[in-house]
């Protein structure tokens, strides 16, 4: 049986691809684009902040990786001030991480809008060793753990802090 979305901590753009209209509620925005897919989606939301927000001036980062938007993001909040917003866009398990080091800064999620342009990859992580793996997997699909060989299924649950997918042992087995 499947649960409702709504009702776990999945983000709804972790399962959907998603392009929500810029936040133009702020007054200073750090704009993250991760991987080539998202440039144009910054770019149109730099355009909309700069259109509607006579003044405003955003930080755009085009990005490589999760890394690297972690970086631009946490020199980006060591300046920021009341009415900071970030708008992030890119593959949904690279918005997970930045959301959580986002978080984990002091942003609150109505501080974050978030673009998804790909949702097939997961970052899971491993409730038995640890291990973090990125993978092609569904929810509710299995993966074998690198770091202590267990199939793990991707369960609904999202880690705010790790900002990443759970995965567990369905079996009781011993590990290999």
């Amino acid at each position: 049986m499947t649960p409702d979305l709504d009702l776990t901590s999945v983000p709804a753009w972790a399962v959907e691809p998603a392009c929500p209209t810029a936040d133009l509620t702020g007054r200073q925005y750090s704009v993250l684009a991760v991987g080539a897919d998202a440039v144009a989606i910054a770019q149109s939301w730099a355009a909309q902040i700069t259109t509607e927000r006579p003044g405003a001036s955003p930080r755009v980062h085009l990005v490589a990786d999760a890394d690297s938007a972690c970086t631009a993001l946490d020199a980006d909040l060591a300046g920021a001030v009341v009415g900071w917003r970030l708008l992030l866009a890119g593959p949904a398990h690279a918005c997970l991480r930045v959301r959580a080091r986002a978080l984990e800064l002091g942003a609150s999620d109505d501080e974050i809008t978030v673009a998804s342009t790909e949702v097939d990859t997961r970052e899971v992580y491993c409730a038995h060793c640890r291990t973090r793996t990125t993978a092609p997997v569904g929810l509710t699909e299995e993966i074998t753990c690198p770091g202590c060989g267990r199939r793990l299924l991707v369960y609904y649950h999202v880690s705010r802090r790790l900002g990443a997918h759970l995965g567990f042992a369905t079996r009781a087995d011993a590990a290999p």
